[in-house]
């Protein structure tokens, strides 16, 4: 059989990859990263004299152990989910939205005015409008690091984290000025509790904003993958110049990838206000948006991945109040945490790993990156 096209020898004889090699060359990183972090996670615990399998089976128990610890976790992870998908649109740009925090505390804020300010409306109408709102305010936002950068040349990393002190500064003083509750039982600075025909509700301790959270990941997948607009964005992503001349208007493509990366950053502060704390607090949503970009790289930037990180970041903070029971100090689920991504952003080590492992006898099903090493 001749070799088709152009193709080097060795790439002309490589078989089409299975469904199964398809989907560990998808996971296996991330996996591996989570395994190793989990093992640094136990000998630190080890360390401190506890015994490990009973700290992470009192991790298990407190996120996964029946309905309402599953439902917490569900919580946990919603806000987490909004935000990794936010930082992960903009990575498909090649950009690195690590505004996501402003974003979303203006979300947040945004869905408590609306919710506790509007009054007669009815859940239909109520309950939209301020998750709508929040998302807006989010979108607002994000559209100034992508102005800035296309008229100036401003780095968007350098931008957003200014804006997010801004956005700290100014819904402080909201919360505790012309916003704040002014109930005689309140003394710390936040808003008014919203309205009931604003909240999300939840079903068997299910917090539906979770549910949300997933059809809005599916569809930030089907944009990026499916659409005209999803292919402007990585195209622009990978090759900036070339898709200048190819007549993609990347300037436009920069603004709008930042509008939408803070539209979603946005939703998910307004989820959080309206389907778990009930009113905004500053302090309650203090890191959500930073520790979208661990759910983001976790998730390898991908909207379903996502989901799964988010998950399992959840988990860790749902968990973790059980696993203190036992003697372990809170911090330790930062520090898993913190292992997990940096196992994940080296990633050539995680690979290495794994290709050894194969050549000790496992199927190599990463040979393709270890050809690009």
């Amino acid at each position: 059989m001749e070799n088709p096209g152009n193709l080097s020898p060795e790439k002309a004889s490589q078989k089409p990859q299975s469904v199964l090699e398809r989907i560990w060359a998808a996971v296996s990183v991330p996996l591996v990263a989570v395994l190793v972090a989990m093992l640094f996670g136990a000998i630190i615990i080890a360390s401190n004299g506890i015994d490990p399998i009973r700290a992470y089976a009192s991790l298990f128990r407190g996120a996964f152990g029946d309905m309402v610890a599953f439902g917490r976790t569900l919580e946990k992870a919603t806000p987490l989910l909004f935000s990794g998908l936010a930082v992960s649109f903009a990575f498909k740009a090649g950009l690195f939205n690590i505004g996501a925090q402003g974003q979303l505390l203006f979300g947040g804020i945004t869905a408590a005015a609306i919710g506790f300010g509007i009054h007669g409306l009815p859940t239909a109408i109520h309950l939209p409008l301020a998750l709508f709102g929040g998302a807006l305010a989010g979108a607002l936002y994000g559209i100034i690091p992508g102005i800035l950068k296309t008229s100036t040349g401003a780095h968007e990393v350098i931008t957003t984290i200014m804006l997010n002190y801004i956005a700290i500064n100014i819904t402080d003083y909201l919360a505790d000025g012309p916003w704040k509750d002014t109930s005689a039982s309140n003394i710390v600075a936040r808003t008014p509790a919203i309205l009931d025909t604003a909240i999300i509700p939840r079903v068997a301790e299910l917090p539906l904003g979770f549910f949300l959270a997933i059809v809005v990941a599916f569809l930030v997948w089907w944009v990026l993958e499916k659409s005209t607009l999803g292919f402007e964005i990585r195209t622009a992503g990978l090759n900036p110049r070339a898709a200048k001349y190819s007549g993609i208007k990347v300037t436009r493509i920069i603004v709008l990838t930042m509008v939408l990366s803070g539209f979603l950053a946005g939703m998910g502060g307004a989820v959080e206000t309206m389907g778990v704390i009930g009113r905004y607090q500053p302090g309650f949503n203090q890191g959500l948006g930073f520790e979208g970009i661990t759910v983001a790289l976790l998730g390898k930037t991908h909207p379903i991945g996502n989901i799964f990180a988010a998950v399992l970041i959840g988990a860790l903070k749902a968990g973790s109040s059980l696993m203190q029971r036992v003697g372990v100090d809170p911090e330790i689920t930062s520090v898993l945490q913190a292992l997990m991504l940096f196992f994940v952003a080296a990633d050539v080590l995680i690979r290495r790993f794994i290709r050894v492992g194969a050549e000790e006898g496992a199927p190599n099903l990463s040979s393709r990156w270890g050809d690009s090493n």
